[in-house]
């Protein structure tokens, strides 16, 4: 079932028990974080704060010495009379568990969505012209839905705000955590298009709230954003930029996701929702945007023009320092009459990004086994924050494979950020953290094997020899053939219980009241 917009999704929790109304006045200001966090932390349900109020803030500013120095901030946004009460209200944890994030993404489990992705890159070679034909009805049932349609209007462009109208303050916009620079639009998908080649891009990038109509744009070195506003610097020229909130939830999750090149997120979204996702012109640039969008940011970069940016309390656990990032000039504000704001946040984990980059994980895993095929399955620890740690099953065929993999785990898009990788037998279960441990203890010797590397890592970890660069290691946890790296001699079995006896137990054991 795909989503009319953003607030049907919210319909839809509400009435499978997955929403909860929060009617007590809270603020943007720390407090909806606050109570966010505990819920996610404790897997709680959805939250719709519908009565989000507050003191006007005075948008953060930071010392640049201060960041210099790698202290969060001096100047932070603090409240100031008189007192406000939004008029939006605030969603958040939207997708905070398994079955959210399977609801958001139109089936019973996001599981369904991997195997799709599965049949279509491996498809069954038909056995003959009638079973070919049997199995084109399916192949085009996944397919025609995918390309976007053109709407001839749109909830998000009900109101539309220009010139003096713009004031950004107006939105219940987060200012998450004490250190922060400011408020925060923490869960917006970024529009542009390549200078170049006119291709769309749908990122999700923080966006800060600078004043009534200028944001910071953190897009990192290793971005597309990024690379198309220098292409766009590099022909004079500025880049147009959208910031979408709302709409169906498989839009947000197709911009967080790692498609290979050339493969459109607005492609994407239309082929996870089943159905056509519906685009509209933005009022004041050349961009097409959800026609169902709750709101739509509208304006552009001077790819010349930087503003500091942050601190930012992170998904890292940590505070990303205040940098130098380029600056949205806003065009245009549009949204639905009675919009909600969308929203999550980022920090220490568990956190409601992390069923998000479950999503990602599982979903993507036949595309990582397209490239890598003796990867059985994978497990990017929600706490190590993803890109710091993977756990990675191989069905091992010779000596030094777990090497080949890393190396190739190394190479493949997002996961090139991956720090430590740990490479297990075809008998681990890599979701278990207890049998994880018991196989690193049990088989892999630090001065063999282990293969150390370096390379781009996120911009973000602060740890790192240098900004996006530093050292990577991995490790073979895997049992050992003779003549392997220099091991020499018999590897022991893995202690098993018999097959028969288990049977037989299994078969008894309700009777032994145990």
């Amino acid at each position: 079932m795909a989503y009319r917009d953003f607030q049907h999704f919210l319909e839809v929790l509400e009435s499978a028990g997955e929403l909860r109304r929060i009617r007590e006045p809270l603020s943007p200001y720390l407090e909806i974080t606050e109570v966010a966090d505990r819920v996610m932390k404790a897997g709680g349900p959805a939250l719709l704060f519908d009565n989000v109020v507050g003191r006007e803030m005075r948008l953060g500013s930071v010392n640049p010495m201060s960041a210099v120095m790698g202290h969060p901030s001096i100047h932070r946004p603090e409240p100031s009379v008189p007192k406000r009460r939004y008029d939006i209200p605030v969603a958040i944890n939207t997708m905070g568990s398994r079955k959210r994030m399977s609801m958001a993404l139109s089936c019973d489990d996001f599981k369904e969505h991997a195997d799709r992705i599965g049949a279509l890159l491996k498809p069954e070679i038909p056995k003959g012209p009638i079973e070919a034909l049997k199995q084109l009805p399916k192949l085009i049932g996944d397919l025609r839905h995918v390309p976007p349609k053109t709407a001839r209007k749109a909830i998000s462009q009900e109101v539309v705000m220009q010139g003096d109208d713009i004031d950004l303050t107006k939105l219940p916009v987060l200012t998450c955590w004490p250190e922060d620079g400011g408020p925060f639009v923490t869960l917006p998908l970024v529009f542009t298009h390549d200078p170049n080649t006119g291709k769309r891009n749908v990122g999700m990038y923080r966006v800060q709230v600078h004043d009534r109509n200028t944001c910071g744009m953190h897009w990192q070195m290793h971005k597309t954003g990024m690379r198309q506003m220098e292409d766009a610097g590099a022909k004079g020229q500025n880049l147009e930029v959208c910031v979408v909130l709302g709409g169906d939830p498989a839009i947000t999750f197709s911009a967080i996701s790692p498609l290979p090149p050339g493969i459109d997120e607005i492609l994407f979204a239309g082929f996870l929702r089943r159905d056509r996702v519906e685009m509209i012109k933005a009022k004041t640039v050349d961009v097409m945007v959800p026609a169902d969008a709750e709101i739509v940011i509208e304006g552009y970069v001077d790819p010349s023009e930087r503003r500091l940016e942050g601190p930012f309390g992170d998904h890292t656990g940590y505070y990303s320092l205040a940098e130098q990032f380029p600056v949205l000039h806003v065009t245009a504000v549009t949204m639905r009459e009675k919009p909600v704001y969308p929203a999550t946040i980022v920090g220490i984990p568990p956190m409601e990004d992390g069923w998000m980059g479950k999503a990602v994980e599982e979903i993507f895993l036949p595309m990582i086994q397209l490239t890598v095929p003796e990867i059985i399955d994978m497990n990017l620890p929600v706490e190590a924050t993803f890109h710091n740690v993977a756990f990675v099953k191989i069905k091992k065929k010779y000596p030094g494979h777990a090497f080949k993999v890393m190396n190739a785990v190394w190479g493949l898009g997002g996961l090139a950020f991956t720090k430590f990788v740990f490479v297990f037998d075809e008998d681990c279960n890599v979701h278990d953290f207890a049998e994880v441990l018991f196989r690193i203890g049990a088989n892999c010797d630090p001065g063999r094997d282990t293969l150390h590397s370096r390379g781009p890592v996120d911009q973000l970890d602060h740890a790192s020899m240098a900004m996006g660069f530093g050292g990577k290691i991995g490790f073979d946890c895997t049992h050992k053939w003779r003549g392997e790296n220099g091991f020499d001699r018999d590897y022991p079995k893995l202690i098993k219980m018999a097959d028969d006896v288990k049977a037989k137990i299994d078969e008894m054991w309700p009777r032994l009241g145990l």
